[in-house]
């Protein structure tokens, strides 16, 4: 894996990102890698992130990280569509149309978190990426993402 993440492509007018953006001091600086065919993540949650009881997330915050990591994803995936590796050009920036998030266990605090994202369609505009949110390898959290990725933002 190269040191620099997928959100470091994205141009600086889309940096600003609560949860991915590099130009967020105050955000959760997310940064996703490919791992073959795969985008991964590692995220490890601070106390204040806590949910409704001790000891696990905030399943905001878990959607916030999936919706981030498959954003990412998307845009990367476009970048490798279109016949580009990173770093031949700016990423285009994707939003999210639609996020499913199923919460399967509980997210325990103060352990690393990992998520994967694997893109299940990708079409010229729109990108479905399924994700999996797993501490200590077992599964916590999965979803399926529906990104659309802004006009203005097509990469040059």
């Amino acid at each position: 894996m190269t040191d620099k993440a997928l959100q470091d492509y994205y141009p600086d007018d889309y940096a600003h990102c609560y949860g991915c953006g590099r130009l967020n001091e105050g955000g959760l600086q997310l940064k996703s890698h490919w791992d073959g065919e795969e985008s991964v993540c590692h995220f490890t949650p601070k106390s204040y992130h806590t949910g409704g009881f001790p000891g696990s997330v905030y399943g905001g915050l878990i959607g916030s990280l999936m919706d981030c990591h498959a954003a990412a994803t998307a845009a990367a995936a476009r970048l490798r569509e279109d016949g580009f590796s990173l770093g031949d050009q700016s990423l285009s920036r994707f939003v999210t149309a639609s996020l499913k998030v199923d919460f399967l266990r509980p997210t325990p605090m103060g352990k690393v978190l990992e998520l994967r994202g694997r893109v299940k369609e990708i079409k010229v505009r729109k990108a479905i990426v399924v994700i999996t949110l797993s501490a200590e390898g077992k599964v916590c959290a999965q979803g399926e993402a529906v990104m659309v990725q802004l006009p203005e933002s097509r990469a040059k």
